[in-house]
């Protein structure tokens, strides 16, 4: 007799891949007319705006590009100069054809900036991103419940807490303010840089909140630069597609779509950045399995799959901080960058190795009252847990603004990152998806009733399938409580 169990389905997002891209970009700047001829070139920055997201029948790709400054001191001496360039970038990652519902999220990030003068009025400005792109696709996947069955079939039922993505979206908005700014400087460089330090779910929203920190890198009148950084506050929410239960929960990642700073009036300057809340929302259902099954009065043949669930199996987020040595002798620090690269993920026995690296770029004044800059790598390795049949990722944003200090004949540079880690398990939850039955068979009567046997290692439900009784059996003939243990002798009730 065949036992077919019934079917239901279950929604969730499947992480089809998490791959990083890296890309190069040059360009050719003149000067504007009326700026002075180039003499030195001391620094570049940049600022990555990510302005689109595109999906294909087989490919997802991001557009955007960095707004790069250049910063240079004129051929004949005077005041450092400024110019900006636009670098734009495109990328695209496969994807299965025929999926044109999937969510593609972003991390972006500046690995480095530089430029060099090929003459007195023309710059090459050379600016490298890289960008971990995440492509989550719906999907439904098949979990299976017994019904009626009949009374002599022993059934190993087991219950997973799980935690699965469910839904993914993003929320665009604009922060505007007016901030205010003394009248006769000029701004050199700006970046803006959004941190979300409130998340949670409310029933059907996603509610964040964050400060956006725009930095400013200006000169005075009397031709000396200063650095500034000014707090934006943002409050957010997003509408989900249906109710979630407590203890679900989510994960957000901000990013940066467009960034404008414009004079204003009495000397105030008018800020107006995009940003895009990305989010994924994690459900922790309680998944009930059936994992084996067997009579002791007639014959059963499991029909078994797995259950091929996206399963979260640990998250982490730590503060990791990046230090170095800079030995330069500086008598003023005038700015201070950190540019992180991606995780470099590698499995080790009992875990994964994350290879974390960085560039720090600092513009000071030397003793002798000289504008100079000076890039310093950072490099090191952190542990996470992970197990040996998962995958692990992880995404490093920076956190907070990164510090500069004096130490003996040098300088102790510190960036503080945020390293977002998840292990999600490979291999499924075994499940049965059915049964063949065969005919109740009678009673030997030469069979013992009763049997004595040491527990050893094996499992009360190993134990009672191998020797034609129950767990519930065997549990109340030795008053068990908790699993016995291996050196303990167990009288088995036979039926």
């Amino acid at each position: 007799m065949e036992l077919q169990f019934e079917k239901d389905l279950m929604s969730c997002l499947q992480m089809q891949q998490a791959k990083v891209q890296s890309q190069e970009q040059t360009q050719e700047l003149r000067l504007p007319e009326g700026m002075p001829d180039i003499g030195t070139v001391l620094a570049c920055w940049g600022q990555i705006l990510l302005r689109g997201k595109e999906w294909r029948s087989d490919a997802a790709g991001i557009s955007g590009g960095v707004m790069a400054w250049v910063l240079y001191l004129p051929e004949e001496g005077g005041a450092p100069q400024s110019v900006e360039a636009w670098l734009p970038f495109q990328m695209k990652w496969n994807v299965e054809p025929g999926q044109y519902d999937g969510t593609l999220l972003a991390v972006p990030l500046l690995r480095s900036a530089d430029a060099r003068c090929l003459s007195a009025r023309k710059l090459m400005v050379r600016t490298n991103v890289s960008v971990m792109a995440k492509i989550l696709q719906p999907s439904e996947v098949e979990l299976y419940r017994p019904g009626e069955v009949p009374e002599d079939v022993q059934l190993l039922k087991r219950s997973y807490p799980v935690c699965v993505p469910t839904e993914a979206g993003e929320k665009a908005f604009v922060l505007e303010e007016n901030i205010p700014f003394p009248t006769g400087d000029k701004v050199l460089f700006c970046s803006f840089k959004p941190e979300v330090t409130e998340k949670k779910l409310m029933s059907d929203k996603v509610i964040f909140r964050g400060m956006g920190i725009l930095h400013l890198l200006c000169r005075g009148e009397n031709g000396e630069l200063w650095s500034k950084d000014v707090d934006v506050p943002f409050s957010q929410y997003a509408e989900l597609d249906r109710v979630y239960e407590e203890g679900a929960t989510v994960d957000l990642l901000p990013l940066v779509t467009n960034l404008e700073l414009e004079s204003g009036e009495e000397g105030n300057l008018q800020l107006k950045a995009g940003i895009s809340g990305q989010y994924v929302i994690y459900d922790r259902p309680v998944l009930e399995t059936v994992e084996d099954a067997y009579s002791p009065a007639r014959s059963v043949q499991t029909q078994t799959d797995r259950l091929a669930l996206p399963v979260v199996l640990d998250s982490t987020a730590e503060t990791v901080r990046g230090e170095a040595e800079a030995e330069i002798d500086a008598q003023k620090i005038v700015d201070l960058a950190f540019w992180p690269e991606h995780p470099y993920m590698m499995m080790e026995d009992g875990g994964a190795e994350a290879e974390l690296s960085g560039i720090f770029q600092m513009l000071y004044y030397d003793p002798e009252g000289q504008l100079q800059s000076a890039q310093t790598r950072w490099e090191d390795t952190w542990n996470l847990p992970a197990d040996q049949n998962s995958a692990v990722s992880a995404v490093v944003q920076c956190s907070g603004r990164p510090q500069a200090g004096q130490d003996g004949a040098g300088v102790r540079l510190r960036g503080d990152l945020l390293l977002e880690s998840q292990s999600v398990a490979q291999e499924g939850i075994p499940m049965v998806t059915g049964l063949e039955l065969g005919e109740l068979q009678p009673l030997d009567p030469n069979r013992p009733t009763l049997i004595l046997r040491k527990a050893g290692d094996d499992s009360l439900w190993e134990i009672a399938k191998a020797s034609g009784s129950t767990v519930a059996a065997i549990q109340q003939a030795n008053g068990l409580q908790q699993p016995p243990q291996s050196e303990q002798m167990l009288l088995i009730p036979v039926q």
